[in-house]
């Protein structure tokens, strides 16, 4: 089990994958985007539909058309995509899924969860997107189960 939702992992995946595929231009399909991730495509139109909704994935119809990020999508951080299909829950959330959780009224693990919590966050809010297109096109990262 991750992290994040399965539908947040399919979409960082998802976005991680078409930033690699699309480097060098052109555009990625749906098709390719599913095989590449191993992610069922009915879902994964979904996914990249409400992500190219909020800008984190441009798409092009037609012949050549498919998924594609521009130079600034690349350089957002990995929260954003977090953010778009979770929400802040991860960041700020309780680790017992406490409503009342705080400072003032803290569960068990509230001390030890809220380091890691920030740890995450951190992690994910200085890596950009375009970040491991080498690693992914030298075959030294994957995307796949």
């Amino acid at each position: 089990m991750g992290v994040f939702s399965k539908t947040c992992e399919y979409a960082i995946r998802a976005v991680l994958f078409i930033a690699h595929k699309t480097a060098s231009g052109g555009r990625v399909g749906i098709k390719e985007i599913s095989g590449g991730i191993d992610s069922p495509e009915p879902f994964l139109a979904k996914i990249l539909q409400d992500l190219s909704r909020k800008g984190l994935v441009q798409s092009a119809k037609g012949p050549n058309g498919g998924f594609y990020l521009d130079d600034h999508a690349l350089k957002r951080p990995l929260t954003d995509i977090v953010e778009a299909i979770d929400g802040n829950g991860l960041f700020t959330g309780c680790a017992l899924g406490l409503k009342q959780c705080s400072e003032i009224n803290p569960c068990p693990l509230h001390g030890q969860f809220k380091a890691i919590r920030s740890e995450i966050h951190q992690l994910l809010a200085t890596t950009e997107i375009g970040k491991f297109n080498q690693e992914l096109i030298l075959g030294i990262n994957s995307l796949r189960k």
